[in-house]
């Protein structure tokens, strides 16, 4: 019976998020690349099955997304992506697109052809909608140019720094072109300690001198969590033990 207990608390711990919806903040990219026209991203939350994630790299103005460049989608596919995972894409400009889980997709809204990825003033936005012009939830953003310019993070609830990531900001270099997160990705105790180091430039790698990178594979190995103690299941092994012993000691 106390085994049961306890693996019962272990799994109501470990699926506390399993099906919670992605928020601002819970995927964040990890890698751009604009020779490519390749763009990677991390999870910190579990991604349940046939769930659609849109990009854009046209332009957020604060109500609404302007018009010229691309819309795509990707569909994590029949099975659920666990977090942590790390997702490519790579062809991004092409009119076949590849991700290395699920399927990526382009979307053809009128006025919006240039599918590439700039090599300045470029920002992708990710997030959930009802269509790709109509997001309900921002869930992250890159730019290798400026919020304040080059699209916008008002109404988003993106913050850069925290939840969205300006790749220039250590340089006055107008050609940031490729980067790539190179900090940890194991030995914190939760996805979410990830969030402000992967937000954070300083953990990038950045080129400012505009070189080739066409054939550059980014990182994908997957972010882990270290193994911690349970609280719950401690909480009843320890009553659960004490009553035993109470038990023996009236025996």
């Amino acid at each position: 019976m106390l085994r049961k207990t306890l693996a019962a608390a272990v799994l109501m711990a470990a699926g506390v998020n399993a099906h919670a919806s992605l928020t601002a903040g819970d995927i964040a990219f990890t890698a751009f690349n604009a020779d490519e026209d390749g763009l990677a991203f991390t999870t910190f939350k579990d991604i349940q099955a046939n769930t659609n994630i849109y990009f854009a790299d046209n332009e957020w103005t604060g109500s609404a997304f302007n018009t010229g460049e691309s819309y795509n989608v990707w569909n994590s596919g029949a099975s659920l992506i666990n977090a942590g995972s790390v997702i490519r894409f790579s062809a991004y400009d092409k009119s076949t697109l590849s991700a290395s889980a699920g399927l990526l997709n382009r979307v053809t809204v009128s006025g919006s052809a240039n599918w590439g990825l700039a090599n300045s003033s470029e920002t992708v936005y990710a997030y959930l909608g009802t269509s790709a012009t109509v997001p309900t939830t921002f869930l992250t953003a890159v730019t290798n140019g400026d919020f304040a310019v080059d699209g916008s993070l008002a109404s988003t609830g993106l913050t850069e720094g925290v939840n969205a990531i300006r790749l220039n900001k250590n340089t006055t270099s107008a050609t940031p072109d490729y980067a790539e997160y190179i900090g940890i990705r194991s030995g914190l105790t939760s996805f979410d300690a990830y969030k402000g180091l992967v937000a954070n430039v300083n953990n990038w790698t950045v080129d400012t001198t505009n070189g080739a990178y066409a054939a550059t594979i980014p990182n994908t190995a997957s972010f882990s969590v270290a193994a911690v103690p349970v609280p719950g299941a401690v909480w009843l092994f320890s009553s659960a033990l004490l009553g035993f012993l109470g038990v023996r000691r009236k025996a």
